[in-house]
């Protein structure tokens, strides 16, 4: 064993400048919100934000990379949550050590980089000895590598073919997807040693912990077409990957990736927060010189508390769908596993401090955002205390109407999954009366959202299906709606021609254009292309990497590739888009003085006729605030200040006070735009941005928010209108307010008084006519006692009101009730062509009959819905012929009872 120590801080720091020494660009860890990526759920290996490069969709100005990545396995096709705190190496959260080429090096020099960083005393000097390589079983080429180049010995190099049931599904096979880039794969593995069980890969023991894989080298060589076919990628590719936490393990001289030093402070910090006591597991460690072995519901805590700090860090807000469902998850199974060690009142928030001071200088987001990440984890502690208040109140409510011992595996997993109920919890409350839980049954429903997850989590891209074109489209849109372009590629139907004619629908991708690619919000231009043979009508414009992919119609004649168009867009259309995408920004940088600068970006959409702008918000916007953000909005306008844009290094960007918007990609130079007035030094607001956009604030004309309202938990969306467009939605609520003051007979500065004196007078009438029911109700109920009679020796009153809503039905039932005392009353409300129906019993018949039943028999004889309490229940149905019969044969079902 190697007697070198590091931590995983120098560990990082040392892959990333090792692989910068050899040629490799340092980038930055990604979101774990994946970037325009809707096939996956969260960023799960280092090579997610770098996929349209080994798709060739979008090139970079480097050919090789390296990163430390932040990934969460923890819902859709990867998901290690049931499993962490209970092994030595699952977590929701860690980090990916990875390098990359892209058509760069390949094999050899993968396999070299990888054994030199590992084996170099200069780097992490770990014996030889230790080291194990597993191949793909055809791939002779990286067997040969490892065995000839590096030294390693034959019987250190293990072959492993297709097992996983079919070609090419295997351990050391890779692929992205169905179809796409895929190839075989190098992992190495390291020996902790004769004392830990298990056995080599491919052997019965595999499953052990004694031999861990460290790196994965994967060596995209292929494009899997959806007939299943490999054919030779022209530049193969790299992708590989090395878990922090692992190797961490493996220097720090520990079998568990909890004993790293990393997890032993966050493990000590949540062992303080929750008050456990550990003197006794303390002492152990000390007396055998080893880290603390802590139990597992407090790894839960401190795994957990990484992954839900890290999301929220990157706008993922606690919610009952998606991202935020998973990550909602996360939150309360660690509050439950801190409730099972003793914790009392909220303390998950706490974790965030002692998480900052050991990953913060890494990822400094954590302690910038701070104050909103214990905000809304506190929130959702305290939320779940109610949950489980009304889970309770569910079980309570089930456990009145279970027949038998029994708690059904349904109920259990409806607890579980909706309120988050914990089901060691039910299963004690079970023991409490004496009943158990269908374990079994509840074990189907979690195996069936297991497979939704993973359903949901899967890539659907054919990636052989996206136009791939080679080389980049000039872009000189900024200053010009209208330029020469000559035709580079055609695409009809995927493919590829040289001509196309009128009536063709066709992809076209000029050498220049000046027509705007969708991007960042902003939709494509639309526009006409035209030369002497042909006329092309373009109804949108897209990117694909470096091109841009205009889509339209051949209008007139034909189009062939290598000919030049004169390319002209929509100049009013892009007039009114660039008025909206202007004011988005001064929005944003509104919405921030007037909300907090907890603000941020979560989509938005720039079209000409509107502009939508969703952003991070935890409470509705007041219509006050909205108004003061509306006035900062057009004071900006008036001002009619210039619009100016640059191109600077991302420092330099950064230094200028840049706003980088969330789940957007930057390049080494980017372009930044400042716009408004001048406050201490800064533009009103100043964000890197790519699009198209007014020359002064003042073009904007006039800025009008139209509707606000939430999206998703913590998401807000306003939507607003400018130009022309804000004076119609302003004209346009002039002649409403003049329609009404003209219906109330009132003047401009009575409308709210008069409004405001009409809603009383129709509130005091609606009370007169309640009260009149009412007094009609004991009327009818006195004349339905006439109806009374005894079934099954129940006085019982079944009977049919016209004209009757809901409503009115319970009002009835009230008056009737108070009169018979004792009995079984069903009453019928036909209103238009619609039937209410109300049913009661009193409670010393329910242990017979009981109201639910009733209404769920009429109910469904007639074709409607209902249910309710054994004393109390109502429905609905359709008013349909059959509904006379019905009623009358009522009283013969009710006997039988």
């Amino acid at each position: 064993m190697s007697t070198r120590f590091m931590t995983s801080a120098e560990i990082r720091e040392a892959f990333l400048r090792y692989f910068e020494s050899q040629g490799h660009t340092r980038v930055a860890s990604s979101s774990l919100v994946p970037a325009n990526d809707p096939t996956l759920l969260f960023t799960n290996a280092g090579m997610n934000q770098f996929k349209d490069c080994f798709l060739g969709l979008e090139k970079r100005d480097y050919l090789r990379a390296t990163s430390s990545q932040k990934c969460v396995r923890a819902g859709g096709k990867h998901n290690d949550l049931d499993n962490v705190g209970y092994t030595a190496r699952h977590h929701t959260f860690f980090e990916m050590l990875g390098n990359f080429s892209f058509g760069d090096y390949f094999k050899r020099d993968a396999i070299k980089f990888a054994w030199e960083f590992l084996t170099s005393e200069a780097w992490l000097g770990l014996p030889q000895d230790k080291l194990y390589a597993t191949v793909y079983h055809t791939d002779d080429e990286a067997f040969d590598i490892w065995h000839k180049e590096i030294g390693l010995d034959a019987s250190r190099i293990i072959r492993i073919g297709d097992n996983k049931g079919v070609k090419y599904a295997s351990d050391n096979f890779w692929a992205m997807g169905d179809t796409g880039p895929c190839g075989p794969c190098s992992e190495i593995f390291f020996d902790h040693g004769e004392h830990i069980w298990g056995g080599l890969p491919g052997s019965p023991e595999e499953d052990g912990d004694r031999f861990i894989e460290i790196w994965n080298n994967v060596f995209m060589q292929f494009n899997r077409t959806a007939d299943g076919v490999l054919h030779e990628l022209p530049a193969p590719a790299v992708d590989t990957g090395m878990g922090l936490e692992r190797i961490s393990a493996v220097l720090q001289h520990v079998n568990s990736n909890y004993e790293i030093d990393l997890f032993q402070n966050l493990l000590k910090s949540a062992a303080e927060i929750i008050q456990l006591d550990t003197t006794e597991i303390d002492a152990t460690a000390q007396l055998n010189n080893k880290p603390v072995d802590y139990p597992a519901s407090l790894k839960v805590v401190a795994d957990h508390a990484r992954s839900c700090c890290f999301l929220i860090a990157d706008g993922v807000n606690p919610s009952n769908e998606g991202r935020g469902y998973v990550l909602r998850r996360i939150i309360r199974r660690a509050v439950r596993h801190g409730n099972k060690l003793g914790a009392t009142g909220s303390f998950f928030y706490k974790m965030l401090q002692p998480l900052i001071a050991v990953m913060g200088e890494a990822y400094p987001e954590l302690a910038a955002q701070q104050s909103r990440i214990e905000k809304l984890l506190l929130k959702e502690e305290e939320q779940f205390a109610k949950t489980l208040e009304q889970g309770l109140k569910l079980l309570e409510g089930e456990l009145t109407q279970l027949k038998g011992k029994v708690i059904p595996g349904a109920t259990v997993f409806k607890l579980y999954d909706t309120y988050g109920f914990p089901t060691d919890l039910t299963a004690d409350i079970a023991r409490e009366r004496d009943l158990s839980i269908d374990e079994a049954g509840f074990e189907v429903e979690m195996a069936a959202q297991r497979q939704r997850a993973r359903d949901a989590g899967k890539f659907a891209i054919d990636y052989n299906s996206i136009v791939n074109v080679e080389g980049e489209t000039q872009f000189n849109g900024y200053d010009a709606t209208q330029g020469q372009g000559q035709i580079v590629a055609i695409y009809k139907d995927g493919e590829q021609v040289t001509e196309v004619f009128e009536g063709d629908e066709a992809l076209i991708v000029l050498n220049q254009t000046p027509f705007y690619a969708e991007s960042g919000g902003q939709i494509g231009d639309t526009g006409l292309f035209k030369n002497e043979t042909g006329i092309f009508e373009v109804q949108d414009t897209k990117k694909s990497g470096g091109a841009f992919v205009h889509q339209g119609i051949v209008t007139m004649g034909s189009l062939k590739a290598t000919q030049s168009v004169e390319a002209t867009v929509q100049a009013d259309i892009r007039a009114a888009t660039a008025r909206n995408h202007s004011a988005t920004h001064l929005l944003h940088a509104a919405l921030r003085q007037v909300l907090g600068t907890h603000v941020q970006q979560k989509g938005s959409l720039v079209a000409s006729d509107i502009l939508r702008f969703d952003f991070a918000n935890d409470q509705p916007v007041t219509f006050e605030q909205l108004q003061q953000v509306e006035r900062l909005v057009n004071r900006e306008v008036i001002a009619n200040s210039a619009v100016s844009t640059e191109l600077l290094d991302i420092e330099s960007a950064q230094e200028k006070g840049a706003m980088m918007l969330f789940g957007e990609k930057y390049g080494d130079e980017v372009r930044v735009l400042s716009m408004g007035s001048i406050i201490e030094e800064k533009n009103f607001s100043i964000e890197l941005c790519g699009g198209i956009h007014v020359q002064r604030t003042g073009d904007i004309g006039l800025f009008k928010i139209t509707s606000e309202g939430g999206v998703a938990a913590g998401i807000r969306r306003i939507e607003a209108v400018t130009g022309r467009n804000a004076v119609d939605v302003v004209q346009k609520t002039e002649a409403d307010i003049q329609q009404i003051n003209a219906l109330l007979k009132a003047q401009n500065h009575q409308t709210v008084e008069k409004v405001a004196a009409t809603l009383e007078h129709s509130h005091q009438l609606q009370k007169q006519i309640e009260q009149l029911n009412q007094k009609l109700a004991n009327l009818q109920a006195t004349e339905l006692l006439s109806q009374v009679q005894s079934i099954a020796g129940r006085s019982t009153l079944i009977t049919t009101m016209q004209g009757m809503d809901a409503k009115s039905l319970r009002n009835l039932h009230d008056g009737v009730k108070s009169k018979l005392g004792n009995a079984v009353i069903v009453l019928a409300g036909i209103e238009d062509d619609k039937v209410s129906l109300l049913a009661s019993v009193a409670k010393e018949f329910t242990g017979n009959i009981k109201a639910g039943d009733i209404i769920k028999h009429l109910a469904n004889e007639l074709g409607g819905k209902g249910g309710g309490k054994p004393d109390l229940a109502q429905g609905g149905a359709p008013l349909t012929d059959n509904f006379a019969s019905v009623m009358a044969s009522l009283t013969t079902w009710l006997e039988a009872k």
